[in-house]
């Protein structure tokens, strides 16, 4: 899975591989939805639909979907399968354009902006859905149009999946029905660790010396990949480091720097940048940095760091459980000479659930195709043989199938993987048959470590300072950025000036904001 922003998750339930598409659907609320409603004469078909209540299909739909990741190899021979049986399945056939994980970031707001002509949108909590849905991209959508239109998922989604996914009471979102946790760990090479006879890898010491070790005796081997220049306004290793080592949780980690503690029932707001911890983590980073553990050049890598460390130019990075455990079933199946090996580095620290809408699946507000977008969504998630092929590709060539719960890889496995179909998890997802016991141990030792907190269905309202939100991002970029990856030596002063820049860009008038909200939402918890 792809770590953009990301509290990228381990999907648990299944702990599936990597590879994924997102759909979605528009419309509006008054629901005359365009392709489907027209002023034709009814025929008898479309009388007969009518009087038994059930959904009318009798004119053929064509449906656009927005998807996170590049275009698979085989999408024409999936999708081409796929649209034979919705076509008989609701007379609907669906088109797909993916948006690359190199910019996706620009495009995916512009897309909405523009009013461009799309209908289903994959969207999560960490891939701007609580910012569209307050912009009004997203359709709202009524208990009327989903227990209408999807009524599989409707019966089968838990009712708490649908209250988290509610944005100022109104639900945009048709979530993700599977359990998740959004804690990330890391991929090393196993291989490197045991050559140089170094100790298990469970905290942040010991993986620095695993770190500047490796950057130190292995030539043409860069020994941590990081990939900043795709926008991402964090150290990516600053989720384990900062925020689990601290037990602390950002209010929205795509927009700012203010966080609270998990256990602290009153929500106060404090600034990560402005904390002893904050500071005592760039020396941490600058010793990193200064012993070669990282490129100079890392600010400007737009580089595939799991492609870079399967080419064994690279030998860790951190993600979610989930997509590292793909990772280590990939290279077990491709180069088996080369041992990786996962790693929790705050093993004794609160482990957070993943939210329903950490994936999901959206309506563009101006969709005409509402009703026939509801029905597709409620057969990824639902139908056994579409959420199969959309989820894994064609049986026998991108995967075997294992059962009904398991599958493994196919001949062109390869060729159908690294976009987000995980807009629809859900109980059918499979897991890989080679999928690592030690990633199913871990997850399973998390479980009493799961940590539910008052903020947790919390979303931020950024409208009223969303000029000084987008002020607060920039800096982030220019100022935290290379400070965190070592590039500015004097780390007091490039402290100062990032607090500095950050209150120039009106972080004082935000934090004030956003406390009020908090307050607000404990008051109505209370």
């Amino acid at each position: 899975m792809k770590n953009k922003t990301k509290k990228l998750t381990v999907t648990l339930a299944t702990m599936m591989a990597l590879g994924t598409i997102l759909s979605a659907c528009g419309g509006n609320n008054n629901a005359n939805t365009g392709a489907e409603a027209t002023n034709a004469p009814a025929t008898a078909t479309e009388g007969a639909a009518a009087n038994s209540g059930a959904p009318d299909t009798s004119k053929e739909v064509k449906l656009k979907m927005l998807l996170i990741g590049g275009q698979p190899g085989d999408y024409d021979k999936v999708f081409g399968e796929l649209n034979t049986k919705l076509k008989e399945k609701i007379n609907a056939t669906v088109e797909t354009e993916f948006l690359d994980w190199s910019d996706w970031t620009q495009k995916y707001p512009l897309k909405f902006a523009a009013n461009e002509d799309f209908d289903l949108v994959y969207t999560a909590n960490w891939a701007l859905y609580n910012d569209q849905a307050l912009k009004g991209g997203f359709l709202e959508l009524t208990d009327d149009l989903l227990s209408k239109y999807m009524p599989q998922t409707w019966e089968a989604m838990p009712k708490v999946n649908w209250e988290q996914a509610k944005v100022d009471g109104k639900l945009y979102m048709v979530p993700n029905n599977n359990v998740e946790v959004t804690d990330k760990v890391v991929l090393y090479r196993e291989d490197l660790r045991k050559k140089y006879n170094l100790p298990e890898i469970n905290s942040l010491e010991s993986y620095a010396t695993y770190l500047k070790t490796v950057a130190k005796e292995e030539t043409g081997i860069t020994a941590y990949g990081a990939k900043p220049a795709d926008g991402w306004k964090w150290h990516e290793l600053d989720q384990a480091t900062l925020e689990q080592n601290n037990d602390w949780n950002l209010v929205d980690a795509n927009l700012l720097p203010l966080a609270y503690k998990l256990d602290d029932a009153t929500g106060k707001i404090f600034n990560i940048y402005d904390t002893p911890e904050f500071r005592e983590l760039l020396t941490y980073y600058k010793d990193l940095a200064d012993n070669g553990v990282w490129s100079k050049n890392v600010v400007s890598n737009k580089n595939d760091v799991w492609q870079d460390i399967k080419a064994e130019k690279v030998s860790s990075y951190a993600q979610n459980l989930g997509t590292v455990a793909a990772n280590v079933t990939e290279m077990r199946r491709d180069k088996p000479d080369v041992e990786l090996a996962i790693a929790d580095l705050t093993p004794t620290k609160k482990k957070i659930a993943a939210i329903s809408t950490q994936n999901g699946m959206a309506i563009h507000a101006t969709s005409k195709n509402v009703e026939r977008s509801l029905m597709l969504i409620d057969l990824l998630q639902n139908d056994k043989e579409i959420h199969d092929l959309t989820m894994y590709g064609i049986a026998g060539t991108n995967y075997i199938p294992d059962g009904d719960k398991k599958y493994s890889a196919g001949p062109a496995a390869a060729n159908y993987t690294g976009f987000s179909n995980w807009g629809w998890n859900s109980p059918l997802n499979r897991q890989d048959s080679a999928y690592p016991v030690e990633a199913d141990n871990m997850f399973n030792s998390w479980q009493s470590s799961i940590y539910h907190f008052p903020l947790e269905t919390f979303v931020f309202d950024s409208t009223p300072v969303k000029n000084e939100v987008a002020n607060i991002g920039n800096v982030m970029l220019r100022y935290a950025i290379p400070l965190e990856y070592g590039l500015i030596d004097d780390l007091d002063k490039g402290q100062a000036d990032l607090i500095k820049q950050l209150k120039s860009a009106g972080i004082d008038k935000v934090q004030t904001e956003l406390q009020s909200q908090i307050d607000a939402f404990l008051a109505v918890q209370k």
